[in-house]
């Protein structure tokens, strides 16, 4: 398989199911292999853009020499033996709801574009074709089987939305308010645009779910007044309305901002960027979302994941930050089967690689296929007449998690 660098032209296409959903053939049943899948028919994909550094996030590393284990302290969970970063004191207080897979691993270029492609496909792109979103191939199964709507992207304002994977526009915020612009849905396996009125309405099912003047001040208040917290407020109302899955992607941009990619010089902020300002950001939302669903009954049925696409360098530069690096990072994953209060997999002493049990970002997204029910041995078709499994053969998901 050739790996090259990929326009956003290119990007943008990917995101185009409409030219391979509505040619899947049949789906296939499930490969007796495998148990039964776990109860997911929902799944909220947090993609933290710009890749969380996981020595400072949920794999931390208190023993190691001080430019290993960077400027922040572990703190203990409510899981015994389980311990995260000080950023995230409210998550820490969830640790029986969600697992950590501490041993993610790619071979890919260290490449944003690549990152994103691959963590949320399980492929990489090659010279003659493009794979579609995992919540597109999610989106389209589960539509076959009960007619729900698919899969909704959801975006910061001004998101390039190429490197998001989508054609369509961005969700944004005007006004102070959460009104959507646009946005972006596959129903039935086909990715539509849908435009809002001025006051924020829409047509169609879904119109109510971005209405937020419909929760209460203080659930809007839990989630956070930004656009994160917002969106994931909004992720929680799609899935009440039957939508299979949903992908936010929690930040427009990474240079010139705070956000994950913490390289520590122009335009990159700073490793203290997640103590002041991402980690309580994501805190917030992600704790909020987990104790929302929980309180609905929907925890059960709504597979969460939380994952960037690659991690950062062991040792921290000569800046104070760390770069890319794919050869270990951290997913987070809660609801939908998954047993919370675990650890799948380790890295070595310094977070570089895994010791044990590495996971790639393929089985990622067959965890999810496995989670939410989707024959991993289907196809849709590929150049030239072939076709193409959604999953590579021999691809696993990761059973322990259920």
């Amino acid at each position: 398989m050739t790996v090259r660098n990929i326009s956003r032209r290119e990007l943008l296409r990917a995101g185009s199911l409409g030219l391979v959903a509505a040619a899947i053939p049949k789906w296939p049943a499930p490969r007796a292999a495998l148990p039964r899948r776990a109860s997911a028919d929902h799944c909220i994909m947090l993609l933290l853009a710009g890749g969380p550094s996981q020595l400072d996030t949920w794999d931390m590393k208190p023993d190691a020499i001080s430019e290993v284990r960077g400027p922040f302290r572990p703190i203990s969970t409510n899981v015994d033996g389980i311990q995260i970063s000080e950023i995230f004191p409210r998550m820490a207080r969830h640790a029986d709801k969600f697992a950590l897979v501490r041993s993610v691993c790619s071979g890919t270029q260290p490449l944003h574009n690549l990152g994103r492609q691959e963590i949320q496909t399980g492929r990489v792109f090659t010279e003659d074709f493009e794979f579609p979103h995992c919540g597109s191939i999610t989106a389209r199964f589960r539509s076959s089987q009960n007619g729900a709507p698919g899969h909704v992207i959801l975006c910061s304002p001004g998101c390039d939305t190429g490197a998001q994977l989508t054609h369509g526009q961005p969700v944004g915020r005007t006004g102070g308010r959460y009104e959507p612009a646009l946005v972006s849905d596959v129903a039935h396996g086909d990715v539509t645009s849908h435009s809002l009125a001025p006051d924020g309405s829409r047509t169609g099912d879904l119109a109510q779910a971005f209405d937020l003047g419909r929760e209460p001040q203080w659930i809007r208040e839990r989630y956070g007044d930004h656009e994160f917290g917002r969106a994931c407020l909004v992720a929680r109302r799609l899935v009440e309305q039957n939508v299979a899955f949903v992908t936010i992607n929690m930040f427009d941009g990474v240079a010139g901002r705070n956000a994950w990619d913490i390289h520590g010089s122009l335009p990159f902020p700073g490793i203290s960027c997640y103590r002041d300002q991402i980690g309580p950001m994501f805190d917030g939302a992600y704790s909020a979302l987990l104790e929302d669903l929980q309180s609905r009954g929907l925890l059960q049925s709504v597979l969460v994941l939380a994952v960037g696409e690659f991690g950062r360098t062991p040792r921290m530069n000569s800046h104070g930050g760390r770069d890319h690096w794919t050869g270990c990072w951290t997913a987070v994953f809660a609801g939908g089967g998954v047993r919370g209060g675990q650890v799948v997999g380790a890295s070595d002493a310094i977070g570089s690689e895994p010791r044990e049990q590495p996971v790639t970002p393929a089985q990622i997204v067959a965890t999810v296929y496995h989670s939410m029910g989707v024959p991993m041995d289907a196809r849709f078709p590929g150049p030239r007449g072939t076709s193409i499994a959604i999953v590579e053969p021999g691809t696993e998901p990761i059973l322990e998690l259920f």
